[in-house]
Formats: structure tokens, C-alpha cells, sequence
């Protein structure tokens, strides 16, 4: 249903001297709705339609998608010829009211600013080091308790759990996305194929385990986590030890919706440990082994998800395609592309990823 009296409210200031508006349901489609409004005034009476999306389903599944839908209606409808025209878009607010978002050219977010340092710091970092130390473990573990938390969180929709596996693999943002962002020869139409195809394969195994749908960040990757800079009088003293501090972080960018399969969360970091060995090492070892084993074995005892081994193929072969990508990351060598490739194909042709037997 429609707020009928804020939407009255709206048009009486839209349109000047309205004496009389009758609004009534013209009927219900699956995708939504549609509420014929005849407004009075001293012309006539000029009839419009409104139109509500359904919130459940076919990509409207969230607020900002109903609108991003309308808005490109509002746009696109007079461009068309014998096409009826869209006159505003408009948006029912919390406290009831309906404001008009319609007649953007384009659209900004003012947020708050964050503080710190972002983790691919820690993570160049690692390659000077024989092994992890304290405030590092004490990151990773923070890292995952974060992750645990917000996972433990649940919603029972068969719907946004299949829309997550699908995103993965269709979105423009992630695995297709990517792959159509790759300069023309760096990687064969076979080779990408191949991952897609591989990935589809896995969308519909995963699609019978939508009771692990969570609460996500959706795009937990290391230049979205920002480790603050601890404040005390009790640096002033030479002597203290690094790992007498307890490291605490902010993020930024959440993405792609609130709910999803936590996986999506945790190859988002996780890929970042093989990526930066494979990159300074060339292979999967030191630290950043070390690091990946740590991040798993401390998310899986806090959250107890023992099947998340399981679930992180399509997951892990999105993100190792964003790894790979020498618009995000030039300085990466064929031969280190190829490894990461070579990972992504062997993540998808095993039933169970297993943090201890990667090489």
C-alpha cells in the first residue's frame, strides 16, 4: 500500500490549485503495484498513475534498488517515442512524509570520515618478517571475532541468500564485472569461461543452504578496514610493549546489500593473505600462511560454522579475479596472474577448501 495522505500532501504542493485528489488501486502485478491519482483543480481533472516495485524479489530486495529502478524510469521514459512520460520520483521518509528525489543528474554520499590505517599496510609489511607478531595475531583475531559477531546474526529468506550467490557471479561489480574490466589479451576468453562456468555450477550446489544467510559487510577487504591509532599517556614510556595493546578498527564502504553468505566476508580478506605471499614470494608461505591459517582457525572456533569450508569457491574465484586484475593491481606479473588462476581452479575443483593443505 501507498502513504495516501503524505502523498496528498505532495501533490497539493506539486501541482497549484488542487481542490480535490482521489487516489484508487488500479491492480497488483508481480512486480508490484499500481494506484491510479485523479488530481482536481480549476483546469480540469488531469489523471497520473503511481507505481510501487514489490520489496522482495527480482533484484528490489532493497530500498535502493526500487529507487535506482524509478529513477532510471524518470530519465529514460521521455527518451523513447509514443513512450508516457514519468513526471518525479518520489520517497516516503520515516517519519511519513513524501519528498520528491527525482531530477538528479547525478547523486552523492556525504558520510563521516574515518581514522587510522588501513590494512594493506600490515599486510606489505609482512613480507619483511620470518613470522607474524604479537599485535599482528592480535589483528587477524580481532578481524575474525568481528566477523563471527556480525554472522551470528541470521534472516530466513531463500531470497536474498540466492540473490548473494547469483550478485557473486553476475553482478557488474563482481566476477563477470571484473572480468569484463581485464585489458583485451591478458587473459583468454577460454580461461575466464572456464571460472564462470565453474562458478555457476557451484551458485546452484550452494542454493539448498540458505539458512546460513547473515548479516554481512560485503566488501570486507583490507582497504575497507582501517586499525586505529591507540591514544594513551602510556606510550610516553620507551618501554612499553606492542603487544600490551588491544587493536580496534573501523570500516568503510559497505556493500551490496546487508545480507548474504558470510563466505563473502571472508575470502574477501583471506584471498589478500595468498595474494600479497604469491606477490612478494611466489608462492603461499611465511607470514601470510601463517596469517591465513590463524584468520580461519580463529573465525571457525569463535562462530562454530565448520561448513564454511565448504562454501567459499565461487567466493574465492570472485575475488582472486579482482586480485588478478592488472586495472587494480599493475604491477602483478603473468607468472604471479597465473598462480593466482591457478588457485581460483583448484578452490573450484575441490568439494572442501582446506586452509591446511594450501600451497
Amino acid at each position: 500500500m501507498i502513504n495516501e495522505k503524505a502523498l496528498k500532501t505532495y501533490l497539493k504542493k506539486k501541482f497549484r490549485g488542487v481542490t480535490r485528489i482521489n487516489i484508487k488501486k488500479l491492480g497488483h502485478g508481480v512486480h508490484g503495484s499500481g494506484f491510479l491519482v485523479e488530481i482536481k483543480t480549476a483546469k480540469g481533472i488531469k489523471p497520473y498513475v503511481v507505481k510501487t516495485l514489490a520489496p522482495e524479489g527480482f533484484g528490489h530486495d532493497y530500498p535502493s534498488d526500487r529507487a535506482g529502478i524509478f529513477l532510471l524510469d524518470l530519465d529514460e521514459f521521455k527518451n523513447l517515442p509514443k513512450h508516457v512520460k514519468a513526471v518525479d520520483v518520489l520517497a516516503e521518509l520515516k517519519d511519513g512524509s513524501v519528498k520528491s528525489i527525482g531530477g538528479g543528474k547525478e547523486y552523492y554520499l556525504l558520510m563521516e570520515k574515518g581514522e587510522g590505517r588501513h590494512y594493506f599496510n600490515d599486510l606489505v609489511s609482512f613480507a619483511g618478517k620470518e613470522r607474524l607478531d604479537d599485535i599482528d595475531i592480535k589483528k587477524i583475531k580481532a578481524m575474525a571475532s568481528y566477523l563471527a559477531k556480525i554472522h551470528s546474526v541470521k534472516k530466513d529468506s531463500k531470497t536474498l541468500y540466492w540473490r548473494k550467490l547469483r550478485d557473486t557471479v553476475g553482478h557488474g561489480e563482481c566476477l563477470m564485472g571484473v572480468f569484463d574490466t581485464y585489458p583485451e589479451g591478458v587473459v583468454s576468453s577460454d580461461e575466464m569461461t572456464d571460472i564462470v562456468k565453474k562458478s555457476v555450477d557451484w551458485i546452484y550446489k550452494l542454493k539448498r543452504r540458505y539458512k546460513r544467510l547473515s548479516q554481512i559487510h560485503g566488501d570486507f577487504h583490507p582497504g575497507n578496514i582501517w586499525f586505529k591509532e591507540v591514544k594513551s599517556e602510556k606510550l610516553k614510556i620507551k618501554s612499553l610493549k606492542t603487544q600490551n595493546l588491544e587493536p580496534d578498527f573501523i570500516l568503510l564502504d559497505r556493500s551490496r546489500g546487508p545480507w548474504g553468505e558470510p563466505a563473502d566476508d571472508i575470502t574477501a580478506l583471506a584471498i589478500n593473505y595468498i595474494f600479497f605471499s604469491i606477490k612478494n614470494f611466489e608462492a603461499i608461505t611465511g607470514p601470510y600462511l601463517e596469517g591465513l591459517k590463524l584468520f580461519f582457525n580463529e573465525y571457525v572456533s569463535l562462530s562454530e560454522d565448520h561448513e564454511i569450508y565448504e562454501v567459499l569457491a565461487p567466493f574465492f574465484a570472485f575475488r582472486g579475479a579482482v586480485v588478478a586484475n592488472p586495472v587494480f593491481y599493475p604491477k602483478v606479473t603473468a607468472k604471479q596472474r597465473k598462480m593466482i588462476f591457478r588457485f581460483v581452479h583448484s578452490a573450484l575443483d575441490s568439494e572442501r577448501f582446506n586452509p591446511e593443505k594450501i600451497s
